[in-house]
């Protein structure tokens, strides 16, 4: 089994921010494999759906990003999930507007969402899929973060959410190397 955790904010003024890229490509998953995420649990939003036979939890946690490890603990210990079968998707400042990084563990860097997963984790080696949205600018982190893309951006953005939807399936159905060799750049 596996877990797919995009990283968020609950609820409609953060729908289409930068922070929520991560939910954005769990809507993305669930669009393309036909599954509603409907149910609620794990202090999440998440659905079932089986990708090449193996069964995956997409999950949207609702605990506020910075707070997401709360959610992402909850789901490792309930399904006593090896910690290479947790996959996070998020947000990365330190990368491109709508570059994809792939990697198979890693420090949290300066996001406080993935600072919080590797806290109550207790661990970094999990898989994680790292969408870039830029560095901040003169208006700073919290507003750069919490605000919406550009018409321009937006359409780049969205083709990388694609692509990072298609490299967590091709981490479940192949392996993460070949998912950083395909999606990376």
């Amino acid at each position: 089994m596996f877990a797919v955790i995009g990283l968020g904010n609950p609820g409609k003024k953060y729908t289409d921010t930068k922070h929520n890229v991560g939910f954005n490509t769990i809507d993305c998953l669930a669009e393309r494999h036909n599954v509603k995420l409907s149910k609620i649990k794990h202090k999440s939003v998440c659905g079932e759906v089986f990708i090449d036979n193996k069964k995956v939890l997409l999950v949207k946690p609702q605990t506020y990003m910075n707070n997401s490890g709360e959610s992402v603990k909850d789901i490792y210990s309930f399904y006593k999930l090896p910690i290479e079968n947790i996959i996070i998707i998020y947000d990365d400042i330190d990368i491109d507007t709508g570059s994809l990084r792939i990697r198979k563990k890693g420090s949290a860097g300066s996001h406080n969402g993935m600072k919080s997963v590797i806290y109550h984790l207790k661990d970094d080696n999990f898989p994680r899929v790292r969408i870039g949205i830029g560095k901040p600018g003169e208006k700073g982190l919290i507003s750069h973060v919490l605000s919406g893309f550009n018409k321009e951006e937006r359409e780049v953005v969205d083709e990388t959410i694609l692509n990072a939807a298609k490299a967590v399936e091709e981490i479940i159905k192949n392996d993460i190397e070949k998912a950083m060799n395909l999606y990376n750049g």
